[in-house]
């Protein structure tokens, strides 16, 4: 069923008149007569019968006519969503991130990004998760970028690194370790941890730290995001090895330089390999390395 003649038949229907409906399509009204025949005989209905000088549909055609409607409507909805996929300055991002950066980082940068001239009809989709989570999500389509820990074996997926994030040591406000401002890891053996789950991508980061300073620790609770292990800190349920971010301010803990070992997580913006990226996603990965490329000194988590 050709497009065009499908295209000719609704404006013709709207219009009444052959002349007229020509005149709008830009085409000669023979053109136009030929391709309603064609249509006509495809189908094995008469679509439209003389009224007068004009024309009206039959009964076959006021039928066959809502299903036109429907289907060129939703034919070009899907242009429209075509156009915004390619359009290097409109369009949706689906952006994901580790818990850690939901804070502070992701909303400042996300709104640096969209104050720039012209990128006023860009929206972003925001995800939360674990490394583990967002790596799989950009596996199935799900994200089009993920900011978080690197992942070794992961050969499908393009770390890009962004930032350091520093690692602390936070205990209760009240805890005997309270009174020093940094401290050997060592030091913090004799007392329960909250630890990150192993779908954090600080889990393995806190397991090779613990081994550097050759400690064995003692494991109160698992949790899977930032804030809810500063919660059970500032409760007394233990202490925690986490990214010193803004957060901390806002809860009644205090927070402990870590002199040995020495570590310093970098935070990365993974991609699919190999894969066609749009515009509007290449536009915003540009932006966040330069971003924070400059800004790398004022970053707050």
């Amino acid at each position: 069923m050709n497009l065009k003649h499908l295209e000719y038949f609704r404006l013709l229907a709207e219009v009444k008149h052959y002349t007229l409906a020509a005149e709008q399509l830009s085409i000669a009204q023979p053109s136009l007569t030929y391709a309603i025949s064609e249509l006509e005989k495809e189908l094995g209905v008469y679509l439209f019968e003389r009224n007068g000088r004009n024309i009206r549909l039959t009964k076959y055609g006021n039928i066959f006519l809502e299903y036109v409607d429907k289907s060129l409507n939703t034919l070009e909805d899907g242009r429209r969503t075509l156009d915004d996929l390619v359009s290097p300055t409109k369009g949706k991002i689906d952006l994901s991130f580790i818990y850690t950066l939901g804070s502070k980082f992701v909303p400042v940068m996300v709104k640096n990004f969209l104050s720039q001239k012209n990128y006023q009809d860009i929206s972003f989709s925001f995800s939360q998760g674990t490394t583990q989570s967002l790596i799989e999500g950009l596996k199935s389509d799900k994200y089009d970028l993920a900011l978080c820990s690197f992942v070794e074996e992961e050969k499908e997926i393009d770390f890009i690194p962004l930032f350091k994030q520093e690692l602390v040591l936070v205990v209760p406000s009240n805890h005997p370790l309270a009174e020093f401002t940094s401290i050997d890891l060592k030091e913090a053996e004799p007392y329960p941890f909250v630890s990150f789950n192993k779908k954090s991508g600080l889990r393995d980061i806190m397991n090779q730290l613990f081994r550097e300073a050759q400690i064995r620790p003692n494991i109160a609770c698992e949790v899977e995001e930032d804030s809810a292990a500063i919660g059970l800190v500032s409760m007394n349920y233990g202490i925690a090895l986490m990214p010193n971010i803004w957060m901390l301010k806002h809860f009644d803990v205090k927070v402990l330089t870590i002199n040995n070992p020495l570590y310093e997580r970098i935070i990365y913006m993974a991609s699919l390999k190999n894969q066609y990226v749009r515009p509007v996603v290449h536009l915003f990965k540009d932006f966040a390395e330069d971003y924070s490329i400059k800004h790398s000194k004022e970053i707050q988590i």
